[in-house]
């Protein structure tokens, strides 16, 4: 085969293959806002694992990137034109572009069947009366919440809020909305697994202590 018929098949097939892994198992997501700060910084590049829920489940405290519509956004919000949609991600599968407007990467704060609420005696927030130590991610400065809340999670929905609490809109402000501020797990897109962008951040974003607790499972 000539060189130069060789060539661009290989870079055709090379981005095929780039294209299908950042599809279905991995892709890059810049970090638009800085509503989960310090964790994630505006600008970041964190590696989503779209295989994660695909043999496991949701867990709480899991960072994940979902799409929002039906929850965070109106359900008939538009995805861009084929052209844009096709740019985009195209500079998505190497984290050049910034994500879709209905795209949003949050902490799983509860999962189906829980109550979360805000706040106990000592201001914090409880996941089935267990109180959350969210001092090792919560935002310098931040209260756990400005403002009381209480849900109970539906099965098959996700409550899930930013670590910067102070500057995330999440399903505390969606509450009144018709999605009630869950996230269906089914418009899950992967869980956030590694900064990998800018170099001196890179390391995995590992579940928070405070969720391994043995006690969250309502009892009676």
């Amino acid at each position: 085969m000539p060189a130069w018929v060789e060539l661009p098949l290989l870079v055709a097939v090379a981005m095929v293959v780039v294209l299908a892994v950042n599809s279905w198992v991995a892709q890059p997501f810049v970090i638009p806002s800085g509503s989960m700060e310090n964790t994630l910084r505006v600008g970041d590049r964190v590696l989503v694992n779209k295989v994660a829920y695909r043999f496991g489940d949701i867990r709480r405290g899991d960072m994940i990137v979902f799409d929002g519509r039906g929850s965070f956004t109106p359900e008939g919000t538009d995805k861009p034109d084929p052209v844009t949609g096709a740019l985009r991600k195209l500079g998505g599968v190497f984290g050049f572009t910034n994500p879709d407007d209905s795209d949003f990467v949050k902490r799983v704060i509860g999962i189906g069947g829980d109550v979360v609420k805000c706040c106990d005696a000592q201001g914090r927030v409880t996941v089935n009366g267990v109180p959350l130590d969210e001092g090792d991610y919560l935002y310098p400065g931040d209260k756990p919440s400005d403002f009381p809340f209480e849900a109970e999670v539906p099965k098959g929905k996700l409550w899930v809020m930013g670590d910067h609490r102070s500057n995330s809109a999440d399903s505390r402000d969606h509450l009144g909305d018709p999605g009630g501020g869950m996230v269906p797990e089914s418009r899950v897109i992967g869980r956030a697994q590694w900064i990998i962008w800018p170099f001196g951040r890179i390391q995995g974003a590992d579940r928070p202590r405070t969720f391994e607790r043995s006690d969250f499972d309502r009892r009676g």
